[in-house]
């Protein structure tokens, strides 16, 4: 999340000043391929000869993808995501500048946002460990995000600037909850599995929704200059996905320690 924070920021600065795009770039994939080299070294091996053929790697993924609970966690996580990956980190700045912010407060005001998911997962975890339950927690971040995009949208004066944008991203923390969620829901054999399932899910519906958003917008638009009304009337897309978001996490499963520990009667009515 701290990436996704600098991601705005850092590189947004460093390739407005000092360098080019191109050279940060590749001095990017050097980078990586330096850390590539070094977690190969770094990693134990614990890789397991008698597990079988090739295949066999995608036999949990069929433990995990015929529970229908990992199809919410990850239909859930995917539609708390988008407002943010592609409502935000793609269109952000153009929404702020049509709302009549410079270029660079409108940077700095969508860079919020990304901040306020480092605040806020940790926080909204730390939080659902201490009082051992998933939905609650998840529930509050929904509800966060609602009336802070509403307020971002529709009513821009209400909220100071910067304030509705880090409150979005708090709430938008949540989003990481169904990712400790899938894993509390599937065997302890695959959970490394349920997390790679869970990525593929969240950012498949990313992958999808993102050129449908820009062809609405263009649609909406009719070709010309974006204005805060197409986006109001697009972003309406956001806040039904919110909203589906709670109502889906009313049908998963709490996987907290309280429930699991909790009388079975008790874990029944919970």
């Amino acid at each position: 999340m701290l990436g996704g924070f600098a991601g705005q920021v850092v590189v947004g600065s460093l390739v407005h000043g000092p360098i080019g795009w191109q050279a940060f770039w590749i001095d990017s994939g050097v980078l990586c391929a330096i850390l590539a080299v070094l977690v190969l070294i770094t990693t134990p091996g614990s890789h397991d000869p008698a597990r079988g053929s090739v295949w066999s790697m995608f036999a949990p993924y069929k433990i995990v993808l015929t529970n229908p609970q990992s199809y919410l966690c990850g239909l859930i996580g995917g539609l708390l995501f988008m407002p943010t990956t592609v409502g935000i980190m793609i269109w952000g700045v153009p929404l702020l500048r049509s709302l009549g912010a410079d270029p660079a407060e409108a940077v700095h005001r969508a860079s919020s946002v990304t901040f306020g998911w480092v605040i806020g997962a940790p926080l909204l975890g730390y939080i659902a460990d201490r009082i051992g339950l998933r939905k609650p927690v998840l529930f509050g971040g929904i509800v966060l995000m609602l009336l802070s995009i509403i307020s971002l949208l529709y009513m821009p004066g209400l909220l100071p600037h910067y304030v509705g944008g880090l409150a979005f991203g708090i709430g938008s923390g949540a989003a990481m909850i169904p990712y400790t969620m899938i894993k509390e829901v599937n065997p302890d054999n695959v959970k490394g599995s349920a997390t790679g399932a869970m990525n593929f899910l969240v950012f498949s519906l990313s992958a999808v929704v993102a050129p449908a958003f820009g062809l609405e917008l263009s649609h909406l638009s009719g070709g010309q200059p974006l204005t805060a009304a197409v986006f109001q009337q697009a972003d309406l897309i956001w806040v039904a996905g919110i909203v589906l978001s709670f109502i889906l996490t009313l049908f998963l499963r709490e996987t907290g320690v309280a429930a699991r520990s909790a009388p079975p009667a008790a874990a029944t009515a919970r």
